[in-house]
This record gives C-alpha cells, structure tokens and sequence, in this order.
C-alpha cells in the first residue's frame, strides 16, 4: 500500500446511502486508494487517502451525498506514521509500561483520538480497532508506555472528546499483568485471540 500525506473516515448509518457515497466520492477526485465495507450495527464505514487536495474534495461530496446519514467524519491531512499504519491494519506487540484503553462510539473520533495522542506524547499505539466484529460499531486504542506520558494522552483525548461532545470511555492500568500485556500485545478481539497457559491451580 503506498503512503498518502492525508487520510479521511467517513461513516454512514445505512449502508445503500454509503454505497451511494462512496461511489459519487470516487467520481468526484483522483483520490490514492479506498476501503469500504459493512461493518457492524448495520453501518457503512469508507476509508480514502491520497494528496490532502483530492481527499479533502472527495470527502466533501461524501458529506453531501450522504446528508442526513453520516454518522461522524474525519479528515487527517497530515496523518501521523503510527495512526497511518494501525487504520490499515497494522499492530505493534505490547511491551513493558502502562496502558491505556480508549473506547468510544464512532470510528471516526477514535482515529482523531490516536492522532492527538501519538502526536501530543511519546506512547505507542499499540492497536487500533475500527467497527469490526463484536465492538458494535465502536472505536477502540490501546495505548502504552510510562505511566506520566500514558496520562497525557488520556487527558489530550478526553480534552478533545469534552469539546465535540463525543461520547468516550477509558481505563489506565499502571501496572498490567504480564499475561494481559501479553494477550493485548497479540489481540484484544476474543475470536482471535490465543489460549495462555499459566502456573494457576487446576485442581
């Protein structure tokens, strides 16, 4: 997949009005790439990225076209690396330090929270999920480092949230369990995740 300088979220409450979207915002500028699809709750979720021009205009007929069905939208016209890589999929294995975990009720303001957050401190994201299964349509990151930095991007991120009005949730843990960091740093999702053993009793 080739970098794009910008990126944009935009999801649908339905899925014909997302569909319909997604096609006009495809016609209307040479944007780099998209990903679009179903997701859960019955939602339309549209990824695009290219030059900030392109994606920008794109991004505008989406809104236009989808009206009263856009759930919530965001446009990244400087993404950071680390945001860049986890929207499309990538992960980074938990190492040692505090976490944090951001949950909140759209996609699009759970991208804006990990910009904010890799840009303001020096945590690591360490996943970030987009509506797939079993969140509910929600946004979820998964953040860590020490625990001071940890802090300072839960309070960039509930800032932000404050001021749009989102709604959000989250919890620090100061110090995880080494199995939790474990199976956090291989997967938060119960289908995918692995069986750990560990030394407690069986009988």
């Amino acid at each position: 997949m080739k970098k794009a300088p910008a990126l944009a979220v935009i999801e649908f409450s339905d899925i014909p009005a997302g569909i319909d979207a997604t096609d006009a915002m495809l016609k209307k500028a040479p944007i780099a790439f998209v990903k679009s699809g179903t997701i859960t709750r019955g939602r339309f979720l549209t990824l695009i990225g290219g030059s900030t021009a392109a994606v920008e205009e794109s991004l505008a007929e989406g809104l236009f076209r989808g009206a009263g069905r856009v759930l919530d939208h965001l446009l990244l016209a400087d993404v950071h690396p680390r945001v860049y890589d986890a929207i499309l999929g990538g992960r980074r294995a938990g190492g040692a330090g505090a976490l944090a975990v951001i949950e909140t009720d759209t996609v699009a303001s759970n991208v804006r929270a990990a910009e904010l957050a890799l840009k303001g401190t020096p945590v690591e994201l360490v996943e970030l999920r987009l509506a797939d299964t079993g969140l509910s349509g929600k946004g979820v990151s998964i953040y860590q480092g020490d625990l001071p930095d940890i802090e300072a991007a839960v309070d960039i991120v509930l800032g932000y949230m404050r001021q749009t009005g989102g709604e959000v949730r989250h919890t620090i843990i100061s110090s995880p369990h080494e199995a939790l960091a474990r199976q956090i740093g291989s997967s938060t999702s119960f289908e995918t995740a692995a069986l750990l053993e560990l030394d407690g009793e069986t009988g």
